[in-house]
This record gives C-alpha cells, sequence and structure tokens, in this order.
C-alpha cells in the first residue's frame, strides 16, 4: 500500500466525524430557531410572568396600579428578543443534550456512558431548581431591598381635582421621590440573577464529574473547606445586592450544594475501590508496603545468594 493510500484511509473518518459534527451543529442550530420564535410569539407573557416579583414588591410597598415603561421606541422589541434567545435556549436544550450525546457516545465504553448520562439529565433539572430558587426566592428579595428606599407610598397620596382629571399630591410643598421602572433595565436584574443560580446550582455536577475524573477527591474537597467558604461568600457578594439576608441565604445554599458534591464524590471513590478491588487492582497503602518489603527482602535474598556462591 503506498504512502498515499494510508493517508487517503486515516483522513477518511476525521471527514466522516466533522461530516457528522456538522449535522448535529445543524439540528442544534434549528431547534434554537425554533425555540426563539415560540418564544419571542409569547414573550409579553413570558416578560409578565418574570416581572411578577417586582410587580408584587411595588403592591406591597403601596402602588396599587404597578407600571413599567420604556424610553425608546425599540426598547420593548429588543427587550422581547432576548427573552427570545435565553428561553429559546432552554427549550432547545433537551435537543441539543441529544445532539451532544449522540456525537460523543460512539466514542465511549458502555461503563463511560452509564457515566455520563445520568450528568446529562442532572444538569438541566438543577439549572431549573437554582433558576426556581432566584425567581421567587432571590429577586424579590432584591426587589424589597431596592425599592424599599423609593417612595411608592406617594403614588397613593396622589388625589384628582375634582372636575379638571388632573393628578395633585396631598402635600404642598417637597418633591415626590417615585419609581418608574424600566423594562430593560429589571430585566436585565432578574435574568442576571436567574443564570447566576442556575450555574451555581451546577456545583454538584462539576464536582462529582471532577471526582469520576480524579480531579477531586473527598479528602481533599474537606481539606479546602475554609478556601469554599471564602469563595461562595466572594460569589455571594457578587451576584446578590448588597443585602446581608440575601447573601447569606445563597451562601447557605451553595455551601450545602459543596457539602452534598463532598459526599457524591465520596460515593464515587467508594464505587470505583470496590470495582478496581473486584477486579484484584485495587492496593491498599499497607498492601503496597507490604508489597515493598517483600521486593527489599527479594532482593536482599539474592544479593546474599550470589554473595555465598562467590
Amino acid at each position: 500500500m503506498s504512502d498515499q493510500d494510508e493517508i487517503d484511509n486515516s483522513s477518511a473518518p476525521l471527514i466522516e466525524h466533522l461530516a457528522e459534527l456538522r449535522s448535529r451543529l445543524i439540528w442544534s442550530v434549528a431547534a434554537f430557531l425554533v425555540g426563539m420564535v415560540i418564544c419571542f410569539t409569547v414573550g409579553g407573557m413570558i416578560l409578565d410572568f418574570l416581572l411578577v416579583p417586582i410587580e408584587k414588591t411595588m403592591r406591597s410597598l403601596g402602588n396599587p396600579n404597578p407600571v413599567m415603561q420604556y424610553t425608546a421606541p425599540q426598547e420593548y422589541f429588543f427587550t422581547l428578543i432576548r427573552i427570545s434567545v435565553v428561553g429559546g435556549l432552554a427549550l432547545s436544550f433537551p435537543v441539543i443534550g441529544y445532539q451532544l450525546w449522540r456525537f460523543v457516545a460512539p466514542g465511549l465504553y458502555k461503563n463511560e456512558k452509564n457515566a455520563f448520562l445520568p450528568f446529562l439529565i442532572a444538569s438541566p433539572v438543577l439549572f431549573l431548581l437554582g433558576a426556581s430558587f432566584a425567581h421567587f426566592v432571590v429577586v424579590p428579595l432584591a426587589m424589597n431591598f431596592f425599592l424599599g428606599f423609593a417612595d411608592l407610598p406617594s403614588f397613593v397620596a396622589a388625589m384628582f381635582v375634582e372636575g379638571t382629571g388632573v393628578a395633585e399630591t396631598a402635600e404642598d410643598t417637597g418633591i415626590d421621590i417615585v419609581f418608574n421602572g424600566k423594562v430593560n433595565e429589571t430585566l436585565d436584574i432578574t435574568l442576571k440573577m436567574i443564570v447566576a443560580f442556575g450555574l451555581c446550582f451546577q456545583l454538584p455536577v462539576l464536582l462529582t464529574l471532577m471526582g469520576k475524573a480524579g480531579l477531586a477527591s473527598a479528602e481533599g474537597l474537606r481539606n479546602t473547606r475554609k478556601y469554599a467558604v471564602v469563595g461562595i461568600l466572594s460569589v455571594a457578594a457578587l451576584v446578590t445586592p448588597p443585602d446581608v439576608t440575601t447573601q447569606v441565604l445563597l451562601f447557605t445554599v451553595v455551601y450545602g450544594l459543596y457539602e452534598i458534591s463532598i459526599f457524591l464524590v465520596g460515593s464515587v471513590e467508594k464505587k470505583r475501590e470496590k470495582e478496581l478491588k473486584e477486579q484484584g487492582l485495587w492496593f491498599d497503602d499497607d498492601d503496597l508496603e507490604n508489597a515493598f518489603d517483600a521486593d527489599e527482602a527479594a532482593d536482599a535474598a539474592e544479593h546474599s545468594a550470589d554473595g555465598s556462591k562467590e
């Protein structure tokens, strides 16, 4: 066989892999575009759902008729586009994950497939849990903290002059400082919280995968608890408003996930140890030390035997 034939034969699988990759990417992009279109058609409803925390906060602070505004003609349209992009990615993730799985699965052993598939399922579930926690718990706390400084009750103080339809405040002096929320800025806070908490809830998946790959151990994670505490506190200070309650809440949840990760990594190590022992490939430190001593004794006996022969 000539060198050119060997090159052609070796390049054929690469071309096949690239063709398959292109096909998987096309399906993924198509699913994302379909999901984006679906979310855009119901973008107003999704926006209303995302603005529920600030609506409830404004009503609780004395505004009976919450109003949000936009100040540029294109602002509301691009707000719907942002919602469509995030929502389309969320809707298409099962298809994207399936295409990723179909691409990498042929190159995995059976035990590797069984190990990888649960993480592919757990990752979106944990992200949804984190996003739900942010939307229903953290964002309302953040809105209460920020809007607590605004003079929302002044809405209630407004009265209509009889016969004119013009509103005037009950007070004759002073300036009313009220909150006139912009849709895109409020949505920006909500989406950042949702994405940040969704990613934080991926901690067990990340650390458990590192444990399976041998890059992390339960003992190592226990020894680095103090560094983990500092890191989690730093993340809590960055992704939450300057509200002690919200920061403590995020720290408690993420640190709890860290402890769960230690348990999961320990379970992975025990399972791997059991499998290696069944195969006769596991050696404890005492076994290695005894084997080393036995080798040294054998070497000493061999040397003494050679000396006696001489």
